[in-house]
């Protein structure tokens, strides 16, 4: 059923909202997938905070003009799947490298990245970004580590006169073998 002009600009509006909040967006080509594959993907992208959009391009233009996901525009020609992330910037890259690694039809055009638009062709790459959760406890390693190297330098003239008195004790404690 088509869109009245007033529908039109609500749903313009509302795509404009979503790509001022996104922190990564992305377009793909979703030629060939059935419905239950749609349904699949779907299903996944929520689970993994990821908004999908099918909406004519004409739409999609105006929604992300003048906003970060902008460079989007360059990417939207034929049928046109959207993907909005409002947290995880490396989640839709992920998103479509998993499914299209079970459904060849998918074929990611482009993702725009803190205004950066990427070809489609790097989506390993940004799928490889780590989530906000393993960035922390990269970094958390990251400071923890000298912190425990210098608690172990410091430990260590200890363990050592620990370890000599233990074997020292040890080889008093035994007694000679009589041959």
């Amino acid at each position: 059923m088509p869109l009245n002009l007033q529908q039109k600009k609500d749903l313009v509006e509302h795509l404009r909202t979503e790509a001022e909040g996104a922190v990564a967006a992305a377009s793909a080509d979703y030629r060939g997938l059935n419905v239950e594959e749609m349904t699949d993907l779907r299903r996944r992208a929520r689970s993994a905070g990821v908004t999908l959009r099918v909406v004519k391009n004409t739409l999609s233009r105006r929604a992300v003009e003048n906003t970060p996901c902008e460079n989007l525009a360059e990417t939207l020609t034929g049928p046109t799947l959207l993907a909005f992330a409002n947290d995880d910037p490396g989640a839709i890259a992920r998103l479509f490298k998993d499914f299209a690694g079970q459904h060849e039809l998918l074929q990611p055009r482009g993702f725009v990245l803190d205004g950066t638009l990427y070809s489609g062709d790097q989506t390993n790459r940004i799928a490889s970004l780590p989530t906000l959760d393993g960035a922390r406890a990269r970094l958390l390693g990251t400071l923890k580590a000298p912190m425990q190297k210098l608690a172990a330098t410091l430990a260590e003239p200890q363990a050592k006169l620990a370890r000599v008195l233990a074997a020292r004790r040890d080889q008093v404690d035994t007694p000679a073998d009589a041959g």
